[in-house]
């Protein structure tokens, strides 16, 4: 994971908007810039995507902007290097993916840069996580064989703007879905036998704490934006495992206040 972000180009997000235009000097492909859709922008002689991304949040201060531009590989290869969530992502059954990309990767981020403010604390973590995952997703197109017809040059920036291409709108809530770690469990399983798969992650999950009260407060963080987004919490009855997570989460912490209350 760790080489394959290295040897990936930079990548340059920026939220698509009614306002967006084409970035002089990339090129976005046969059919060019769309206005009304997802787009993809390669500058090959700097080596760099430009690509829109809906919802996504910008950085603030000077100092994120300039992580955002040029260290996102710092965070990636902190993230990717944390223990629990190398194990969550290659073999927990249970895992929704947003507990990576959300909650790890903001815990990471906010333990690395403790003196930035919450706003550019997602900025980075939304920039990180766009860049890994859309990195392996080109991965997993190319490791298909979608793409071997194109050639090993362009084969890379071929299979991202496929990836964004083919998705209905290329926003942040999509990127956030993805597990980073699915196509390295893809890899893993060619290489090992169902048995020490399943033998691997049955460790896996006995080692699970069900939640800390750091997760927990973490989703109850990310609970309230979903209420300020949709005018409700999140409900444990949810069918989607990522609303019910976070209802999870709230709860945790509403019994851990009761139980305080009580002694």
């Amino acid at each position: 994971l760790l080489m394959e972000q290295v040897l990936a180009p930079k990548f340059n997000f920026t939220p698509k908007n009614s306002q967006s235009v084409p970035v002089e000097g990339f090129d976005y492909g046969e059919n060019g810039y769309n206005p009304d859709g997802n787009n993809v922008g390669f500058n090959e002689s700097i080596g760099q995507f430009q690509i829109e991304i809906k919802g996504l949040a910008e950085p603030k201060s000077k100092d994120a902007q300039r992580i955002c531009q040029e260290d996102l590989n710092e965070v990636i290869t902190a993230f990717v290097q944390d223990k629990t969530s190398l194990e969550r992502g290659l073999l927990d059954e249970e895992l929704v993916p947003e507990e990576l990309t959300q909650v790890r990767m903001g815990k990471i981020v906010k333990d690395k840069y403790p003196e930035l403010d919450e706003e550019d604390h997602e900025a980075i973590r939304q920039h990180a996580i766009a860049a890994l995952n859309l990195t392996q997703k080109a991965k997993e197109i190319i490791n298909k064989g979608n793409e071997s017809e194109q050639g090993g040059s362009t084969a890379f920036v071929d299979s991202v703007r496929k990836f964004a291409m083919d998705v209905r709108d290329l926003d942040i809530d999509l990127i956030d879905r993805i597990n980073p770690f699915s196509e390295a469990y893809a890899i893993l399983a060619k290489s090992m036998s169902e048995a020490s798969l399943k033998q691997v992650a049955a460790v896996i999950s006995a080692k699970k704490v069900a939640l800390t009260e750091e997760e927990a407060r973490e989703l109850a963080i990310r609970a309230v934006k979903f209420k300020n987004e949709r005018g409700r919490l999140p409900e444990l009855t949810a069918a989607d495992p990522w609303e019910k997570r976070m209802a999870e989460g709230i709860a945790f912490l509403q019994r851990k206040v009761a139980e305080d209350s009580n002694g």
